[in-house]
């Protein structure tokens, strides 16, 4: 990828990054463990985004 980065793509890498974080623990507590993942979890091996 390169160094420099246009504005669009920048915050299109930014937006995946925060979407990637995993679910809070009081979510977690709250439903008594049933809900610890959601769709949007991403890993840079795994998972590609499409730019």
């Amino acid at each position: 990828m390169a160094r420099n980065k246009h504005l669009c793509r920048k915050k299109r890498l930014i937006k995946a990054n925060k979407e990637s974080s995993p679910v809070p623990l009081w979510a977690v507590a709250k439903t008594r463990g049933k809900f610890r993942r959601h769709p949007k979890m991403r890993n840079w091996r795994n998972r590609k985004l499409k730019l």
